[in-house]
């Protein structure tokens, strides 16, 4: 196949509720997506940048700039493979959010031309996951055992409470509390502390997480190593893990328990996948995480969930834990499942009208 062009579509999706974390308060997401335009077929990508670089380096306005002057013109006569992409891009530091959502738009135009999917080219095994769901800081107790006991109530399997000094261990021993040692729960807190401060979070210790998600900053491995010696909650690392080599070395250093893999942050699919085989290859558990991606990016998340090494339920929730309408057919979750896609490719495709209802900015660049 030949690649005609790229699409670059700026979309911007109100959430159902504000969603905050220790780095701050989302209300809209904003989200860059791509079209890649072959001769056969079309694929899409979506990009997770945030807005602003809080989450990581990256946000959706740099990343359409690094799209649209270096990565898409380096594809300029490169066969429309999935496996080609990060090699043509390899030349260019950083910016793996940008990599990864061009791969998957190549990468799901390839699949779709031939009729295989997404979940099938990573190796899944399980035609539906276990979800799991993440639940933002709140502004009360009584507000967070709401929110769990709907979660709950809905099917949800696993909870995942977003944490930050001041509001941990309270928390955690509220939801415990009331629904008692039965739920699956782990606390993620998004690099919001040190290892000064590894002996609070021992606190959490008796409640019987699942893990506790980078707690300390990206570049902190050695500092998790140090609190793994310390705490018996399991340590996963999330932001520290970039590649399938940072994986084999945090496992190495024994800087961590359990392993986060977001696709987006490691430069594709075909990245997350070394990363699956290479903590199975050491035993450790691996779960997919999300970043509030619409129907295009959670159809692929949700293939990757179903690899044999993703053995925690993930982030994978249903269509509206975030959005009250996606622009895909819906995710619904059952029996506290999704479904995997079967269909060519990533298994689903935009609905046009719901769309174009939230676009803001659609740029075609022609190779």
């Amino acid at each position: 196949m030949k690649l005609a062009g790229v699409e670059l579509r700026l979309i911007e999706m109100p959430l159902v509720a504000p969603f905050r974390t220790s780095f701050g308060v989302e209300t809209t997401r904003e989200i860059l997506l791509l079209r890649a335009v072959t001769d056969d077929a079309e694929g899409w990508g979506e990009c997770v940048a945030m807005s602003d670089p809080l989450y990581s380096s990256e946000y959706a306005a740099a990343a359409a700039d690094v799209l649209t002057r270096f990565f898409i013109p380096a594809l300029a006569g490169t066969p429309v493979l999935g496996t080609a992409v990060a090699p043509a891009l390899a030349r260019f530091k950083g910016h793996r959010m940008a990599k990864a959502a061009l791969e998957m738009a190549v990468l799901d135009a390839e699949l779709r031309a031939e009729g295989r999917s997404m979940a099938r080219e990573l190796g899944a095994l399980r035609d539906r996951v276990p979800c799991g769901v993440s639940v933002g800081i709140m502004g009360s107790i009584g507000e967070l055992l709401d929110a769990v006991g709907g979660y709950l109530d809905a099917g949800y399997l696993r909870i995942k409470l977003k944490i930050e000094p001041g509001w941990d261990v309270e928390p955690v021993r509220a939801v415990r509390e009331r629904f008692g040692d039965d739920v699956l729960l782990q606390v993620d807190a998004n690099t919001a502390y040190t290892l000064a401060d590894a002996r609070h979070l021992a606190r959490l210790d008796p409640f019987g997480l699942l893990l506790i998600e980078q707690p300390f900053d990206e570049e902190d491995v050695l500092g998790h190593a140090e609190l793994a010696k310390v705490i018996s909650t399991p340590v996963c690392l999330d932001e520290s893990i970039t590649s399938a080599r940072a994986a084999a070395d945090a496992i190495r250093l024994g800087a961590c328990q359990i392993v986060n893999i977001k696709p987006g942050r490691v430069g594709g699919y075909l990245e997350a996948r070394r990363i699956h085989d290479v903590c199975v290859a050491h035993g450790v558990p691996v779960w997919a995480g999300g970043m509030l991606e619409t129907g295009i990016g959670r159809a692929a998340n949700v293939a990757l969930a179903a690899l044999p090494g993703c053995t925690v339920p993930g982030d994978t929730s249903a269509s509206d834990r975030y959005y009250r309408t996606d622009i895909t057919e819906p995710f619904v979750l059952e029996d506290g499942h999704l479904g995997v896609p079967s269909g060519p490719g990533i298994g689903v495709t935009p609905i046009p009208g719901e769309l174009e209802k939230v676009t803001t900015k659609v740029d075609w660049l022609p190779l």
